[in-house]
């Protein structure tokens, strides 16, 4: 059975119950003998006792490879992300005073639609903080660190931009120039560097030290095996609830960018674009949301070394 394809696995003496189940991994590029029958439409077909299910397929025949997906996936983080934002702060909008619950849900299903483009094909990293971290811990290669990040930074300087486009004559109908760059970038409630510099790392760390410890679900198979169940697009929903808690309960400091692309690529843009009566971009402050949060990175892949 080629990796990534969907196996059925009949499962008699496991209280007879028929489990389908996702192999994790790349999808076959083959047209081998065990590759599932299809309909009309390109589906997988799966056999389940009596009935037959049809499957939408889980990748493309034509498939993007990580760079392309880790730059799509961070491009839609920040569209929906800094879309929310420009929602329910730029003058008239609908969704203008909508507070700070709907600006953390926002960004929290941002990452849920950004993981669910990108996870098949890279991981969904679209943070380098987190490809750091994987990369310190010995699960991610040191040369691909680089390109990754080049990749995310993009894909977030593309989203800002999409921003926006999207709202821009909203952008034109808000006078305050901090509200437009709020759009953008974030910036710390009260100035005091060492402490936006403090919070940025702690929210970093709790981000990929949570999400070092997720772990995939696991039956108990035939002969005391272990078979690894996919979730598909729902493996997407720890990290996205692990940033929904940091946006809550970590946010109020600083506006939680714990993602350097996610807060530098939208501050050039914010720099770049030709939006009236912008401010200027608070260089002074932009070191902090990119080094403190690969600081927090490194602390926890330590923390997880050595104390678990």
């Amino acid at each position: 059975m080629k990796s990534g394809a969907l196996i059925s696995i009949t499962a008699n003496e496991w209280l007879n119950v028929e489990i389908i189940v996702k192999v994790q991994g790349k999808c076959s590029q083959d047209d081998g003998n065990d590759a599932l029958p299809t309909d009309e439409g390109g589906r997988e077909k799966v056999k389940r006792g009596d009935r037959e299910r049809t499957c939408l397929p889980n990748c493309s025949k034509k498939k993007m490879n990580a760079y392309t997906a880790e730059l799509l996936g961070t491009m839609l983080l920040l569209l929906m992300g800094g879309g929310v934002v420009a929602n329910t702060i730029l003058t008239g909008t609908k969704g203008n005073g909508g507070g700070w619950i709907v600006i953390t849900v926002g960004w929290a299903l941002a990452v849920f639609i950004g993981v669910t483009v990108a996870a098949p094909f890279s991981g969904a990293h679209l943070n380098p903080a987190v490809t750091l971290a994987l990369a310190l811990n010995g699960s991610f290669a040191w040369g691909e660190v680089g390109p990754f990040i080049a990749a995310q930074l993009a894909g977030a300087m593309l989203g800002a931009g999409m921003v926006w486009l999207f709202y821009r004559d909203h952008f034109s109908a808000t006078e305050d120039g901090d509200t437009k760059l709020a759009v953008f970038c974030t910036a710390p409630a009260i100035r005091t560097l060492s402490t936006s510099f403090l919070c940025e790392t702690v929210g970093t760390f709790v981000l990929v030290y949570a999400i070092l410890h997720v772990v995939p679900p696991v039956l108990d198979g035939p002969n005391g095996s272990a078979v690894m169940v996919g979730m598909g697009s729902l493996g997407a929903i720890p990290v996205t609830l692990i940033v929904l808690a940091i946006g809550l309960s970590l946010g109020g400091p600083t506006g939680y960018a714990i993602n350097p692309a996610r807060d530098l690529g939208p501050r050039i843009m914010h720099s770049l674009l030709p939006i009236r009566g912008k401010r200027d971009s608070d260089w002074p402050y932009a070191w902090v949301p990119v080094v403190a949060p690969l600081v927090g990175a490194a602390v926890a892949v330590l923390l997880a070394k050595y104390v678990g």
